[in-house]
């Protein structure tokens, strides 16, 4: 934690995240993240447990306790075991720390769900595939696996440009359609972590290897994603022609 803040200095929010197999753990690197002067939580489900809506909200709350700090809220049922729910939401809403959830169930129904029931509390992207559903009912921020070796193309100057600032969603879609093979590599294909690694690596911005026991693509699966990654550049910059 230390080690990112003199990184970012104060050029950026930080956001620290409290994962965490127990609540005690949890709690730790909160208390951790104040000290250090962090300007917000991420606040996961902890893995492996799976607790009930309830436990899980109470796990929450406790972070918050301990922070009062801005809390970022993680759905990821399908890595954890465990759906933030109604109930969940219901329990943690009564802290106004809980202003921000990255969704990331990939339940399109979740996403209508949070906009129209739990609008105080901001829908944040989770699912690259589902962007443009997410930025259609609200959404303002994308946390996104290919901004770490396409940013240009994720934020500065094409999807969210149009969709979030200019509310052209007939140009978000030709952007969504374009971006689509990427994103069937990075959320359907089984080996997202090392996707990022190695495009990032093809930008040289090496990140080093997978953490085992994940192991780096093959011959094959980077030719691949490497297709894919200069079709869709390819494809930016005649877009970007056409808007000059």
């Amino acid at each position: 934690m230390k080690f990112i803040k003199s990184c970012i200095k104060e050029r950026s929010s930080y956001i620290v995240g409290t994962g965490a197999l127990r609540t005690e753990e949890s709690i730790e690197y909160a208390q951790a993240a104040v000290e250090i002067g962090a300007d917000a939580l991420l606040v996961a489900t902890p893995p492996y447990s799976l607790p009930t809506e309830r436990e899980n909200a109470l796990h929450a709350l406790a972070i918050d306790r301990v922070a009062n700090l801005p809390i970022l809220l993680y759905n990821y049922p399908d890595r954890m075991g465990s759906h933030m729910g109604e109930e969940y939401l219901d329990r943690v809403a009564r802290s106004p720390n809980f202003c921000a959830i990255k969704e990331s169930s990939g339940n399109p129904n979740r996403v209508h769900l949070l906009a129209r029931d739990y609008p105080h509390i901001q829908l944040s992207c989770g699912m690259d595939d589902q962007a443009l559903e997410f930025f259609a009912w609200g959404a303002r921020s994308w946390v996104c696996a290919g901004s770490n070796f396409a940013p240009e193309i994720h934020i500065a100057m094409y999807l969210y440009r149009a969709c979030a600032l200019e509310g052209d969603f007939d140009q978000g879609r030709r952007i969504m359609s374009a971006m689509m093979p990427l994103m069937r590599v990075l959320e359907q294909g089984g080996k997202f972590i090392q996707c990022v690694k190695h495009a990032m690596g093809e930008r040289n911005l090496p990140a080093g290897p997978p953490r085992r026991p994940l192991q780096p693509l093959n011959k094959d699966d980077k030719r691949a994603l490497e297709q894919v990654i200069r079709v869709m550049n390819t494809t930016f910059a005649q877009i970007e022609e056409g808007q000059g």
